[in-house]
């Protein structure tokens, strides 16, 4: 075949232009410790530090690499292209250590992928000449380091180290088809031929221990996941439980096997590197175990919530039962007495009313006559990497099910469905199809599994029916093919064919791009070893092949169009038609001198009904005209595509049509769109296939470690699109991200900070730390300001420093209004919304999936998820890898709306994401509050008493003065008028309050009397008005709203916090307790720092009862109030920012795991506020996870669930 160059020229480098330096590249534990590092990482200048990590990190060869090599020259094969192999005699003139290395420059790498495809291109006369091969070499290096294109992983991980390197390695039972040989061939080592395909379809028989059947799969499955790859399997031939086996005897069922293969893959590292195991599991509906696997992680997610909250009760409990075996009020003859020793009695009885087992708390108390006086129990949480989710099975693969239309017509009239048994065909169970359809939507609901598969709709786009009909996918859902078959991927960055100067998309660099890339992946084919006979033999019979695209949220962002419009979908359209019709039109070139796949004649018909279905399509003819389909597509309307992207879709087309008719096809399919997940981030995309943005602003990594905020390098491109001017677009951008600067912010600045002692050293470093930081308080910290000015100058404690409730700015006597002003213009807002000049007609061109930040309220609705699928769909040969995103309020008609809707748009499969869904991300903080506002409820004034310092006893009451001065002040709260009076000390202290109320019943207003007595009896007795005012205010209860007669409050949540807010003004000069907006009113508006806290935390806070002093008791500094740097989260966001477990915890159970999990809860909230998911990376623990496709992906180290 003949190879144009488009990148490159003739006789000159490829890297031309290029600049590689020098770069290092470390990976931190989230605590900040070290993972690995490695230094002198040449790379070009233009690449982002994450690209640097993905490919040092990742794809670099870390070991084994001859520091001398030579050629081993092969006949009639050009000099440059033969294979490398250690040079012995010049490795012997080394020493030892430096004989071997690790890859350590991208051009290596380039070079091993490029020269492996070349030579087998060459090996299968993929070239008409030299000219033509070397021309392909130079181009395909040139899209790698440019990064207009990459392979999926296990290219990066495999590729070409025998060709580069000489690598060799014992054979792991992999097999090839050599045409020169005739047939099948056994590896003989195992890297020879690599393993290039991310997405393999397994087939598993009945049959527990033959070749082909259950733990067969398991054996299969882990030589995948070792070289990177990922594979799915339809278990629906596996009898059900209670199926008789030929034995005797009955069947143990699907779900047993299905969960020790879970286990399986749990255990296995993908790549041999840091990738988790990727894999699909899906069953048809008419399986009669399909009720159990609908049900089986949120069953399996039940238990994770048991454990948790089994685990600490119990351990609560058992200890309260030792403490009390040992309490110092009792003798050696009472202390093991249940009847006398009350305590234990106590113990026990609270023990039984929490059903724990009677034989454990009879084993504590054995333990403790036996001398033991501690006992530790195991508490677990509902984080996704602990022991609780370890426990259970089910989590380790992604869950579908296979929906025919009979299916989803029987729920819409409300027929029956029968389930099936496997062994003999018979009807196992009939029952309503609305019955199992409502579990599917409650299951996606709970726990975003299982993912639905639309089989009628797979099946006739299917390019080979006559071999069967498809039957599962791979885990991401994008491969969709025969069973044991494999597919390698590779996806096209669309950004960088996009030229913002002329605002067109570069058509014939795009083409070129695709003609190659198709090339590559057949070459792929070729070379490749697979792990069994089946898939060696199938796909080289199919040949199936990948390629998709990346970056298309970024590209709508860039051309100024919403991603929710019917501009951005037919946009998305036609770049989906081009793209497949590119890769149908290189492959019957192919076909033409290399010959067409081998069961294309005997699928001729079908696959040209189907190539036809998508010429149509893009034609968006009447739904009469195409042939064989039930469910219609949605086509490219030429009203809302650029005209000339239009006409390219249509000639790509109409060029595949004519092509593949006259030569047949050399693939059975040729396209799909992956997630892109790791080779997206070395690629620098802002966004992952079809996936539209998760956030707005990104945390950009820096070399030396850390990260720098920025905004999505899409914003500033889509703002000058949209024509505004160079001066506006720097005003939005430093309203999203903020000035970065202590200089000119409002009341925290350089100028304020001085005088209160911070010095230029300290102000500088704290400065330092702006740009990186999330929120202005994470700068202030004594790592920062540094730990002897923090404890010398500001006279901070070790309890305070360590604490992570402990808010330095609300200590130095900042208000709460103040620190988030002066937040916003130092740390920005995280949204384009409000911001200064954007029109909001604009506002739909920055929507992200989520919401953005803390004051964003805009996402992308649902069904344009749907409908953007819908729009690419019926221009690819494969399927999309993309989640359906809900808000975390969306109900379960939500869910079943969506899945229908998917259903007929023609999307071959879909998988919903609600925010939440998982147990293990936190629960967003409103729904936190509102849980806590029930305290309140019953009794807010007695619930708040509890939260009082305790009053000392040992000092006397002090007596007021007989005649003694006060005020009164009258006010009106919701309409109900109340009378305030006080009465004084001689100093001018409070000693005393009488509270009114007019025209309230008789219970209420003694009530309010008593209430009075008890504070003028506290105050008498030393309890400082602060802390009555701390305890008091924000409490919530009627009457309360607009408040007339008082000039500096005008609202209030009670008659309490009135009347407490009222007397810290006048007594503590607590002028920042002046206002309460209409907001705090509202059941679910989040409540203050003191209101929020448990018993415990007061207790533990309290201050030393020695200290009160009747005398300078209303006299005491004002103290100030230690407030959440974050206030509110997104409304459908996971964010939990109290961290401190349950209030009703005993003090002696609060220990290190709970302060832990507090702070993780915290740190899970800012990650939510940044777009991420709320989930640490099981690699790197980082909470950077994003939805990727259908799976997950880590933007700090790449790490990913999928197989790309």
């Amino acid at each position: 075949m003949r190879i144009d160059r488009k990148f490159t020229i003739e006789s000159q480098d490829p890297y031309r232009g290029i600049k590689f330096v020098e770069r290092v590249s470390k990976i931190n534990n989230a605590d900040g410790s070290l993972v690995a590092e490695i230094k002198n990482v040449l790379v070009p200048d233009s690449w982002s530090q994450v690209a640097v990590d993905i490919i040092a990190q990742k794809y670099f060869r870390k070991a084994g690499v001859p520091a001398r090599l030579k050629k081993k020259f092969e006949p009639g094969m050009p000099e440059w292209l033969c294979p490398s192999v250690p040079d012995e005699e010049g490795l012997n003139q080394l020493p030892e250590s430096a004989q071997f290395s690790r890859e350590t420059t991208s051009q290596d790498v380039f070079h091993r992928l490029a020269g492996c495809w070349t030579y087998w291109g060459w090996k299968n006369n993929c070239f008409s000449s030299e000219k033509d091969a070397r021309n392909y070499y130079d181009e395909m290096r040139y899209m790698l380091a440019r990064q207009l294109a990459a392979p999926n992983s296990p290219q990066w991980f495999n590729t070409g180290l025998n060709w580069a390197y000489g690598l060799e390695g014992p054979a792991q039972g992999h097999y090839y088809v050599d045409t020169e040989a005739g047939g099948l061939q056994k590896s003989k080592n195992s890297y020879e031929r690599p393993q290039p395909h991310a997405c393999f379809i397994l087939s598993v028989e009945d049959d527990l221990v033959g070749e082909g059947g259950i733990m067969d799969l398991w054996r299969q499955e882990a030589r995948l996941f070792k070289f990177g790859s990922g594979t799915g399997s339809n278990f629906s031939n596996l009898r059900s439980n209670g199926e008789s086996l030929s034995g005797g005897g009955k069947s143990s069922g699907l779900m047993s096997f299905l969960k020790i293969g879970d286990r399986a893959a749990g255990a296995i590292k993908s790549g041999g590197t840091t990738r988790r195991a990727a894999k699909m599991v899906t069953l048809d509906m008419d399986h009669p175990d399909i009720e159990e696997f609908v049900e089986w992680k949120v069953k399996e997610e039940r238990k994770v919530a048991a454990l948790a909250a089994g685990s600490k009760m119990t351990r609560r409990c058992l200890k309260e039962i030792i403490e009390a075996c040992w309490s110092k009020d009792e003798s050696e003859e009472t202390r093991f007495d249940v009847q006398k020793n009350k305590a234990l009695g106590k113990s026990i009885r609270k023990a039984l009313d929490s059903f724990i087992p009677e034989n454990y708390i009879y084993r504590v108390i054995q333990l403790a006559q036996q001398g033991v006086k501690d006992i530790e129990f195991e508490e677990y949480d509902t984080n996704w990497t602990s022991e609780g989710y370890l426990t259970v099975s089910g989590q380790n693969s992604n869950n579908s099910v296979r929906l025919t239309n009979e299916f989803l017509r029987a729920v819409e009239c409300n027929g029956d469905w029968n389930l099936i048994r496997r062994t003999d065909g018979k009807v196992a169970q009939t029952m309503p199809a609305k019955d199992l359809w409502d579990k599917v939507n409650y299951s996606a609901w709970s726990s975003a599994d299982p993912g639905l598969q639309f089989h009628t709709t797979i099946n006739e786009w299917h390019t080979c029916p006559e071999d069967g009909p498809i039957r599962a996918s791979n885990p991401c859902s994008e491969y969709m093919f025969l069973d044991d078959t494999a597919c390698n991927l590779a996806s096209i960055n669309l950004m960088r064919f996009y030229d913002e100067e002329k605002g067109i998309f570069a058509i014939e660099n795009y083409r070129h791009a695709c003609r190659l890339w198709t090339l590559t992946l057949e070459i792929s084919v070729m070379m490749a070893q697979f792990p069994n006979k089946a898939i060696a033999k199938r796909s080289y019979e199919f040949r199936t092949l990948g390629l998709g695209y990346a970056n298309l949220g970024a590209l709508l962002m860039v051309m100024g169009i919403p991603y929710d419009s019917e501009n951005g979908r037919a946009i998305a359209g036609a770049i989906s038609a081009m793209t497949t019709g590119a890769a149908y039109a290189m492959s019957a070139e192919m076909a033409g001198e290399l010959g067409a796949f081998t069961h294309f004649e005997k699928n001729r018909s079908s696959m040209l009904r189907v190539l036809k279905n998508h010429w149509r399509a893009a034609h968006n003819v009447e739904v009469h005209e195409y042939d064989g389909l039930t469910i219609f597509p949605q086509g490219i309307p030429a009203e809302h595509c650029p005209s000339y992207l239009l006409d390219a879709a249509q000639k790509e087309w109409a060029d595949a049509l004519a092509l593949g008719e006259r030569n047949g096809y050399r693939n059975a399919q040729t396209t799909c769109i992956a997630p892109t997940g790791t080779i997206g981030l070395l690629m620098d995309c802002d966004t992952t296939g079809i996936e539209p943005d998760y956030a707005l602003i990104k945390y950009k990594k820096l070399a030396g470690g850390g990260y720098f905020k920025i905004i999505n390098q899409s914003v500033p491109g889509a703002l000058r699109k949209l024509g505004y001017k160079p001066e506006e677009i720097k005003d939005i951008v430093e309203y999203c991200v903020g000035m970065g600067s202590l200089e000119s912010a409002p009341y925290i600045n350089r100028n304020s900070l001085r005088a209160k002692g911070f010095t230029d050293e300290v102000l500088d470093n704290i400065q330092l730390e702006l740009p990186t930081v999330f929120d202005i308080s994470f700068a202030f910290n004594q790592f920062v300001m540094g730990e002897r000015f923090c404890k010398d100058v500001l006279k901070l404690t070790d309890e305070q420093l360590n604490s992570m409730d402990f808010n330095l700015l609300a200590h130095l006597g900042f208000s709460e209004e103040e620190i988030q002003v002066a937040n916003d213009s130092i740390c920005g807002r995280m949204t384009i919304e409000n911001a200064p000049h954007l029109k909001e007609r604009h506002y739909p061109v920055f929507d992200c999936a989520n919401q953005c930040g803390k004051y964003g309220k805009r996402f992308i609705r649902p069904e344009a998820h749907i409908r953007m699928m819908a729009a690419a769909q019926p221009f690819l040969s494969g399927a999309i890898s993309k989640t359906i995103n809900m808000p975390n309020d969306a109900s379960i008609a939500d869910v079943e709306r969506a899945h229908v809707l998917s259903w007929k748009l023609m999307l071959k499969g879909t998988a919903i994401y609600r925010d939440g869904s998982k147990l293990s991300q936190p629960l967003n903080s409103v729904a936190v509050d509102s849980f806590k506002q029930l305290k309140m409820e019953e009794a807010p004034v007695m619930q708040a008493v509890k939260q009082i310092v305790k009053v000392v006893r040992e000092h006397k009451r002090k007596a007021l003065p007989h005649r003694r001065k006060g005020y009164t002040q009258k006010a009106s709260i919701g309409g109900h008028k109340v009378y305030l009076r006080t009465g004084e000390y001689e100093d001018g202290t409070l000693g005393e309050i009488f509270i009114d109320m007019h025209k309230e019943g008789a219970a209420y207003r003694s009530l309010m009397n008593c209430f009075a007595i008890a504070i003028s009896l506290g105050l008498q007795h030393g309890v400082p008005l602060e802390e009555f005012s701390d305890a008091f205010v924000f409490t919530r209860f009627e009457p309360n709203g607009i408040v007339t007669g008082n000039k500096a409050i005008t609202m209030s949540t009670s008659t309490i916090d009135y009347i407490f807010r009222e007397l810290a003004i006048t007594y503590l000069d607590r002028t920042d307790l002046a206002q309460v907006t209409p907001d705090d009113l509202r059941a679910d508006s989040i409540g203050k720092k003191n209101q929020q806290s448990s018993d415990d935390d007061i207790e533990s806070d309290s201050s030393d009862p020695s200290s009160f002093s009747p005398g300078t008791t209303t006299q005491a500094k004002p103290k100030a109030v230690a407030t959440p740097a974050i206030s509110r989260v997104p409304s459908n966001g996971n964010g939990n920012g109290n961290g401190n477990g349950n209030g009703a915890v005993a003090p002696q159970v609060l220990n290190d795991s709970m302060e832990a999990r507090g702070v993780a809860t915290s740190t899970a909230v800012i990650a939510k506020l940044k777009g991420y998911e709320g989930d640490a990376c099981q690699e790197c623990g980082s909470l950077t996870l994003v939805r990727n496709g259908t799976c997950l992906k880590c933007m700090t180290c790449g790490a990913t669930s999928g197989c790309s």
